[in-house]
């Protein structure tokens, strides 16, 4: 039975999730550092098993991203990254104020499951910038 949490995941379990699931890899150290900062966490359990996860970051009323929305591949297509945005999404829908900027950085071909709630690309007005330490 998989299990829906609202609390940070462990930073190993999270590094690993991150990895299978194809995105960008993060040190442990740097994990253990942010995990305990966001506003809101989503996490999904198979057992002890970490399968998906979701965070909400940001300065709490002014700007919030949505961040490592993530599917351990051997559970995708089974609903669970909409079952996350949806938790995600009624948070932000109890504590928005007018004018509250929610952004999120989609890789393709996930930016159809953000589309659902309402998401919408920023360009040519605008394009995402970032930069990565190595």
């Amino acid at each position: 039975m998989i299990e829906m949490k609202y609390e940070p995941p462990k930073a190993e379990a999270y590094c690993d999730l991150r990895r299978v699931a194809g995105m960008s890899e993060k040190s442990v150290a740097a994990a253990r550092k942010g995990l305990g900062n966001a506003c809101f966490d989503v996490t999904l359990y198979d057992n002890v098993k970490l399968i998906g996860m979701g965070r909400l970051i940001g300065d709490g009323g002014t700007a919030f991203q949505i961040i490592d929305i993530a599917v351990d591949p051997e559970y995708q297509g089974q609903g669970y990254g909409k079952k996350i945005m949806t938790e995600i999404m009624n948070y932000l829908n109890q504590i928005a104020e007018a004018g509250t900027y929610v952004s999120l950085i989609a890789d393709y071909p996930a930016d159809q499951l953000y589309k659902q709630f309402g998401f919408e690309a920023t360009e040519p007005e605008a394009g995402g910038m970032y930069r990565r330490y190595t």
